[in-house]
């Protein structure tokens, strides 16, 4: 069964997968769409440049 959650999940993993921002990735864990890995590195020129967060 799908709810609006889900299908936004679907619809926002699709968009990273086709046009990543810089910097940022995730993707749904172990085939869970409600459950994410993500790792998001910090900007240049800052404390946290190449500093991932996860």
């Amino acid at each position: 069964m799908s709810t609006p959650a889900r299908k936004r999940l679907m619809r926002d993993f699709r968009r990273l997968q086709q046009d990543p921002p810089a910097g940022i990735s995730g993707a749904p864990h172990d085939n869970n769409i409600m459950l994410w890995n993500a790792v998001i590195f910090g900007p240049d020129d800052t404390p946290w440049d190449g500093v991932p967060a996860v």
